[in-house]
C-alpha cells in the first residue's frame, strides 16, 4: 500500500512541475510573439541584412577601384611582372613594404610613370 501511496505523490508531483514548467515557457512564447516584439526583432534582422550588403557592395568597389588601377597601370606600360625580371621572386623569398614583411598576392608593384618609356614601347 505504501509503495502504491509513494507512487501516487511522485506522479501528482511530476504532473505538477510539468504543468509549471510548460506554463512557464508559453509565457515566455507568447511574449516573444507579442507585435512589438516581432517587428523590433524584424526591423534589426533588416538592419543588420542592409548593414551586410552596403558593407560588400563598398568591399566591391573597392576592388573595382583596385583592378582598374592595376589594370591601366598594365596597359600604360607601368606594371612589370615580377616574373619577367631578370632576378624573379623566388618562393623562399619574402617581399617587404615599408619595412613589414607582406603576404604573397596582396601587393602590387608599379614603378614610377615615365612617358618616354611609353612612347618606346609603342614605336616598337
Amino acid at each position: 500500500m505504501i509503495k502504491r501511496f509513494v507512487w501516487f505523490v511522485s506522479g501528482i508531483v511530476t504532473g505538477v512541475a510539468g504543468v509549471v514548467f510548460a506554463g512557464r515557457r508559453v509565457k515566455k512564447k507568447v511574449e516573444t510573439l507579442a507585435p512589438v516584439k516581432v517587428v523590433k526583432d524584424a526591423r534589426t534582422k533588416v538592419r543588420d541584412r542592409l548593414t551586410d550588403v552596403s558593407d560588400a557592395v563598398r568591399e566591391g568597389r573597392e576592388a573595382m577601384h583596385t583592378k582598374e588601377a592595376e589594370l591601366r597601370a598594365r596597359l600604360d606600360g607601368r606594371l612589370e611582372p615580377l616574373t619577367d625580371a631578370d632576378d624573379p621572386i623566388r618562393s623562399d623569398d619574402s617581399l617587404l613594404v615599408d619595412g613589414e614583411p607582406v603576404e604573397p598576392g596582396r601587393v602590387v608593384v608599379l614603378r614610377q610613370f615615365d612617358p618616354g618609356f611609353v612612347a618606346q614601347r609603342r614605336r616598337r
